[in-house]
């Protein structure tokens, strides 16, 4: 799996700056048990070579860039500290073509069709494209990437909960850049509890998940079709029979007979059911592979391997 696809998988990219090398693994720390072990130490203060050595070392499960690198030079450091990719701010042929050389990939700032062309002479088909917002946010986005069948973007600058999803669901945007998870007060202050929150916070909104329905195991098509027209009368919900189950509502599932889980079955839709299934696995939640259903090419839905109160859990996209 390409750098591309695991930062796609994790969805946002924390963007900080470090003026103490000493707090970059803490702060890292905060953000990876907030739920995104992932991080771009920006070369804007002179602590940055230290800082992703100091997170390379210590938290090697963190997926390490280096963003705003403007020349060779840095490059060349932040490989060497542990950088596993490279970001900068604006498209230049020497810093791209000197990553290419010694091979760590990179993703250029682009702002106008000029600047994505000259990446695509590159070789170069994913982009940040910096300062989003301040260029026309998403609209501008959709507009410069029509002609660009094969270019997508890692938009940064001027993200932030507010917009966040609506950038995310544009299909040729693998992931967000943004800074509001790790505020430079909070640095300043050591404040890692507050960054985890926010980081988590930022995790949930992403992932967006909400209860679908509630699947009920009633052991035989009698015994649905009684729960069924219990639900229906207490809730005043409509009745819909299915060929394995009988929907009371949207929100009551009734199984004519056993189904997956002791109990029944809880469907959590999500918007992202891929992006949902890494941040899971990150915290140790096993998926039933076999389970995994695809529509059109794309997953659709997935059972957790094990049960929570005699339930069985399954994703579902959006």
């Amino acid at each position: 799996m390409d750098i591309v696809q695991k930062l796609s998988l994790a969805g946002l990219v924390p963007v900080i700056k470090i003026e103490n090398a000493l707090d970059a693994a803490p702060l890292c720390k905060a953000l990876a048990d907030g739920g995104l072990p992932v991080a771009e130490i920006t070369f804007r203060t002179e602590a940055a070579e230290e800082a992703i050595r100091a997170v390379h070392q210590e938290l090697p499960n963190v997926m390490l860039g280096a963003g705003t690198v403007l020349t060779a030079e840095q490059a060349d450091k932040a490989q060497e500290a542990g950088a596993a990719y490279i970001v900068s701010p604006g498209i230049n042929r020497e810093v791209v073509r000197h990553c290419q050389r010694i091979g760590v990939p990179i993703i250029p700032g682009c702002a106008s069709p000029s600047d994505i062309e000259i990446a695509l002479s590159l070789g170069i088909t994913t982009v940040k494209l910096f300062p989003a917002e301040a260029l026309g946010g998403l609209n501008f986005m959709k507009a410069i990437s029509a002609p660009y069948g094969n270019v997508s973007f890692l938009p940064t600058g001027g993200v932030n909960e507010a917009n966040l999803n609506e950038y995310l669901a544009f299909p040729k945007v693998i992931a967000c850049g943004g800074s509001w998870m790790a505020p430079t007060d909070a640095i300043a202050a050591k404040d890692w509890t507050r960054i985890q929150k926010l980081t988590r916070s930022a995790v949930r909104l992403m992932l967006g998940y909400e209860l679908r329905h509630v699947g009920i195991n009633s052991g035989s098509p009698k015994q649905a079709f009684k729960d069924a027209e219990a639900l229906a009368s207490l809730f005043d919900l409509p009745v819909m029979e299915g060929n394995s189950s009988i929907f009371t509502g949207d929100s009551f599932e009734m199984m004519k007979n056993p189904f997956r889980g002791t109990h029944g079955h809880i469907a959590i839709a999500c918007n992202n059911l891929s992006r949902a299934k890494w941040h899971l696995e990150n915290r140790g939640f096993v998926f039933d592979e076999a389970s995994l259903s695809i529509k059109s090419g794309k997953p659709v839905t997935i059972y957790l391997k094990d049960e929570i109160a005699g339930f069985a859990f399954h994703l579902l996209q959006k």
